[in-house]
């Protein structure tokens, strides 16, 4: 967006502490070196409010003994270079008539590359020290897996990139999967263009690539661009730069890939019933398909309809009866917990007068009421809170915060089972948090989104470029978003097991 507030709050063009080295630069106040951001009014460096909100702290500070409440909202990130403004709650995109912007970035890459030629002996020797003493057998707390690059507001698309990274069925599928370049016609038209073909790219190779880069390990950070401009041929809702829902860019990425996949590969020849009708499952519908039984009950004359609905994830309403902000409920505060929002989803519902239900029996509508089971559970069980509500024709946003466990979340009150006319879910009732998605922010179309995800036991922040590690209780008292869940006794068929491609390479 463009901000009102940076002509009259930018000015500085070069940074303060010439004397230092970026790779030097520190909060002022609690001196971390990670998610540095350099204020545009004073040139003051302070980590951000995914670290320790210092740079936020700055602002609320100065404001608070400025008559000028806009003074100091605006910063800069040192890494990459984007700038935010706290004011607005979003990321702008626009520079002063003096380009105060371009004259700072430009000046904080040239220190870059300066101490880029300085000091490549030096890190050419420290890679080699580190290296032998990985071979040594020594562990290191760095994740394997890089970070992704912003490339302007599009934080909503790295942070489900990198829960659906770690999902690690899923993710070790689709890396297997051979190149699909062969396969998108020789003729190439511009993926940026509204009148393109959507048959001339496939998500699905685009995101092989991503996934494959990410696991690389190679670079700090990778940049998504070609997925993200498939996206926009394929998606015209997600063009340009604007602010997305996390989970809207996730519903669409799946159904995506799975219309592509059952293009792309025959059915396979297991029996296995967790494989799904013959031309309608895919390696999306193994993972994260699973079943709901609808029941709507007339209440004039009894009777009963039953319907079956596949879903990929559930939407669950966060109760209003709760209302703690925080895991330390103060005084006459409730704290929610994800039970209680599966309780609510599943409960019996009394349909409105809008919502009536046309009994086949009585030939007319009738009131009735509906009730939701879980027929059948997925191998990841991907649960969004809906955190966005329409109130007085704006979208607000719901801060209730909700507890939901790491480990043994049990699902069975939830499930349909041992009833006549039901088959038995198979297979373990416990599932184990493996990522969180996080909305940072207050409107639905600004703010960030970062993510949180275990691997070999090690919890991760991923906040675009940066990756980092974490304890378990941050990741307990983040206000989560979208919450992915592994099933404890995965139930997969062979083919995903020992994937065969070979008709791909035909």
């Amino acid at each position: 967006m463009e901000c009102p507030h940076l002509q009259q709050i930018a000015k500085i063009t070069s940074p303060t502490c010439k004397e230092n080295p970026t790779s030097q630069w520190s909060c002022s106040v609690c001196k971390s070196t990670k998610s540095l951001w350099i204020c545009l009014a004073c040139g003051v460096v302070n980590c951000g409010r995914y670290e320790n909100g210092h740079a936020k702290a700055h602002m609320e500070d100065a404001k608070a003994h400025m008559e000028d409440e806009n003074h100091h909202c605006v910063c800069l990130d040192c890494n990459e270079l984007s700038v935010f403004c706290y004011n607005c709650d979003e990321f702008v995109i626009n520079d002063t008539k003096e380009g105060h912007l371009e004259k700072l970035r430009t000046n904080l890459q040239l220190m870059r590359n300066q101490q880029h030629s300085r000091r490549s002996s030096t890190e050419s020797n420290e890679n080699e020290k580190k290296k032998l003493k990985t071979d040594r057998g020594s562990k290191t707390s760095q994740p394997k897996s890089s970070g992704l690059r912003n490339l302007g507001n599009t934080c909503f698309m790295n942070a489900v990139l990198q829960s659906l990274s770690n999902i690690h069925e899923f993710c070790g599928y689709i890396k297997q999967m051979p190149s699909l370049e062969k396969r998108i016609p020789v003729r190439k038209v511009k993926v940026h263009t509204r009148c393109s073909n959507v048959d001339d790219v496939f998500v699905v190779e685009e995101l092989r690539k991503t996934l494959v880069a990410l696991w690389q390990g190679s670079k700090s950070a990778i940049s998504p661009d070609s997925l993200f401009s498939v996206i926009w041929k394929v998606v015209p809702r997600f063009r340009g730069y604007q602010q997305q829902d996390a989970h809207e860019f996730m519903r669409y990425l799946l159904d995506r890939l799975h219309t592509e996949l059952l293009t792309l590969l025959p059915y396979p020849s297991s029996t296995s019933a967790y494989i799904g009708p013959k031309g309608k499952s895919s390696i999306v519908t193994t993972i994260f398909g699973g079943i709901l039984q609808n029941e709507v009950n007339c209440l004039i004359c009894g009777s009963e309809s039953k319907k079956h609905d596949p879903f990929l994830d559930l939407s669950l309403d966060i109760p209003a009866t709760f209302t703690s902000k925080t895991r330390k409920p103060k005084d006459g505060e409730t704290v929610c917990e994800l039970s209680d929002c599966l309780a609510s989803f599943t409960e019996l519902e009394h349909l409105e007068e809008s919502e009536l239900y046309r009994c086949e029996r009585c030939k007319k509508k009738q009131p009735s009421t509906k009730k939701f089971w879980i027929r059948r559970l997925p191998n990841v069980l991907c649960l969004h809170l809906k955190r966005f509500r329409w109130q007085n024709h704006f979208r607000c946003k719901v801060e209730t915060y909700v507890d939901f466990p790491l480990k043994g979340l049990d699902m069975s009150k939830f499930v349909l089972n041992n009833m006549h006319g039901t088959r038995n879910t198979a297979g373990c009732y416990e599932y184990d948090l493996a990522a969180a998605i996080v909305h940072h922010g207050t409107g639905a179309g600004s703010g960030h989104y970062t993510s949180f995800a275990i691997h070999d036991e090690q919890w991760f922040h991923f906040n675009d470029s940066n990756v980092s590690t974490c304890d378990v209780d941050r990741v307990a008292a983040c206000h989560a978003y979208i919450l992915f869940y592994v099933r404890r006794e995965l139930k997969l068929p062979d083919y995903v097991q020992s994937p065969d491609f070979s008709i791909l390479q035909a």
